[in-house]
């Protein structure tokens, strides 16, 4: 029978020479980690000031050697993933190539407080430890991660203020007309020497080229094709344009000398997510600050054109019952030829039977509705029905002073929509009354003290007043309406340098000359030309 024992506890006394005795002696692999965060000179020197520290520290230490020496310059330490040198760093140490890392603070190390925990707990896991020189702090020790939290916050703070200091200045600068031009990807601008910005002739020919093919029709892709057929080389020197550099030709404002301010922010300082400003921000526009390439009418034209593509759009035919399909530049009539039955637009298809192709146009509701909303509409052959075209074309050219004149008129005199009067009536007003109050006032020299002019003048002047107004409001109509304006006096200029007689189809002619084609029916079609002309004409098979 066994008898209970009471335990008994025995003490071996550490013994850490023993421990010195049994490991093996080796030289720790020592790594530092020096950032700047701007590349300021004054910034840079400190950088290379930091580099040769600690070369020198880790160097003339008998108990390390270097394990490389990682340096992220000009970026921000708010956010890791944009630090390529920190980043190799850590995967330098999961590799267990570094046993410590030397840092100059924790602000160099981080600004981000979760950034800083998360990577000096994954290095401590790995046995690695990270000295903060100027905090005095080593990872590995017990109460390091307290101090590190409290101090880490205090850089993350430190980089929100400088952060929402810079913004502030910023946008001070934004406030008061200071523009900051960024040349590197700038088609056709350089820095001049006088600081400012100046244009590159041959590429400014370029985005002249390009805006004048936008208006008369071709879609982003036939320009693309156009400058990379040329030869003609993007920004960054490349043969390859993309659609999107395109684009952005055509719709930056600072290509007509303005230059809009904000057009994007930055939400917070740890993220550095840039968001795109649709009203959040006020935004600035600087007008004339530099000299443009094109003239503003011309830019205007091609925003209000690009609206118009753009608003023409449609995910899905079965969407667009309207005939609003995607915008199609490749031929003129796709935007012209419409059915006289339910007005919905023509389309252009490719018919084959017995490996013969036979080009028809169709209208788009009977394409993709049957004949539920509309029921007579011809399809017609695309060699008679072009025939026609320039027949009625030709018809009008032999009259094309007088189109010329018409078109003139409509530019000039014509009142525009919505308006019972044009810009030069209100012109003229204005001049008939400014003469009546030059009248008056000479007959009230003559008879001071007469109360009765008082009242006239002030009528007068109301009514000055208000055709002034009237005035301002048609002429932002006007702009609106630049699209327009643009594509008569095009037409204008196009058909005075014209040949008598157009033989060829040619589809920059028919955008230019052509407002309208209406289906009348598979014999008859109905031409409307630029300035009003209208051409009833025959199509022959």
């Amino acid at each position: 029978m066994m008898t209970e024992c009471t335990p008994r506890v025995v003490i071996i006394p550490a013994n850490p020479e023993l421990t010195k005795e049994k490991a093996v002696k080796r030289q720790l692999k020592v790594a530092a980690y020096c950032r700047v965060s701007t590349d300021e000179e004054e910034q840079l020197s400190s950088y290379e000031a930091q580099q040769t520290y600690y070369t020198d520290k880790i160097m003339n230490n008998p108990e390390w050697t270097m394990a490389g020496l990682f340096a992220d310059q000009g970026i921000t330490g708010t956010c890791a993933r944009k630090r390529p040198e920190f980043l190799r760093m850590i995967r330098q140490c999961r590799k267990k190539k570094i046993d410590i890392v030397l840092t100059k603070s924790i602000s160099r190390f981080a600004r981000n407080t979760v950034d800083c925990l998360h990577y000096i707990r994954a290095l401590r896991e790995l046995g690695i430890a990270v000295i903060f020189e100027k905090e005095g702090i080593n990872t590995l020790e017990s109460d390091s991660e307290m101090l590190i939290t409290i101090l880490g916050a205090f850089a993350q703070a430190e980089s929100e203020s400088i952060s929402g200091n810079i913004v502030w200045g910023i946008r001070q600068a934004m406030r008061e007309g200071r523009v900051s031009y960024q040349y590197s990807r700038w088609y056709a601008y350089q820095k001049g020497a006088d600081g400012r910005p100046e244009i590159i002739p041959e590429q400014a020919e370029v985005v002249r080229r390009i805006y004048d093919q936008y208006i008369a029709g071709a879609s982003l892709r036939q320009i693309k094709d156009y400058l990379e057929a040329g030869g003609i080389l993007n920004v960054e020197g490349a043969a390859e344009w993309t659609i999107s550099s395109i684009k952005g030709i055509l719709t930056n404002e600072k290509y007509c000398g303005d230059a809009l301010l904000q057009k994007t922010f930055i939400q917070e300082c740890i993220s550095k997510k840039v968001i795109r400003n649709t009203g959040q921000l006020p935004q600035y526009l600087i007008q004339n600050c530099h000299k443009g390439i094109v003239d503003r009418q011309l830019y205007d034209t091609v925003q209000a054109e690009m609206a118009r593509r753009s608003a023409g759009k449609s995910p899905s035919k079965k969407n667009a019952p309207t005939g609003r399909a995607s915008y199609a530049s490749k031929y003129a009539l796709s935007e012209r030829l419409i059915c006289g039955e339910c007005g919905t637009l023509y389309r252009r298809c490719v018919w084959a039977k017995n490996g013969r192709k036979r080009v028809v146009w169709r209208c788009v509701s009977r394409l993709d509705y049957g004949t539920k909303y509309c029921h007579h509409s011809p399809t017609l052959d695309e060699e008679p029905l072009q025939r026609a075209v320039l027949a009625a074309i030709n018809e009008a050219m032999g009259s094309r002073n007088e189109m010329v004149r018409q078109i003139t008129m409509e530019l000039e005199l014509a009142a525009l929509p919505g308006q019972t009067v044009s810009l030069s009536d209100i012109q003229r007003q204005i001049g008939e009354l400014e003469g009546r109050f030059n009248l008056l006032l000479e007959q009230a020299a003559e008879q001071l003290g007469d109360q009765s002019y008082v009242e006239q003048f002030q009528a007068i002047t109301n009514e000055i007043a208000a055709l002034k107004m009237q005035r301002g409001q048609m002429e932002e109509q006007r702009k609106s309406n630049a699209l327009a304006v643009y594509r008569l006096d095009t037409a204008a200029s196009l058909l005075e340098k014209a040949s008598p007689e157009l033989i060829e189809w040619d589809e920059a002619v028919i955008r230019q000359l052509v407002d309208t084609v209406k289906v009348l029916s598979e014999d008859t079609i109905t031409v409307y030309l630029r300035g009003g002309i209208e051409i009833t004409q025959s199509i022959v098979r």
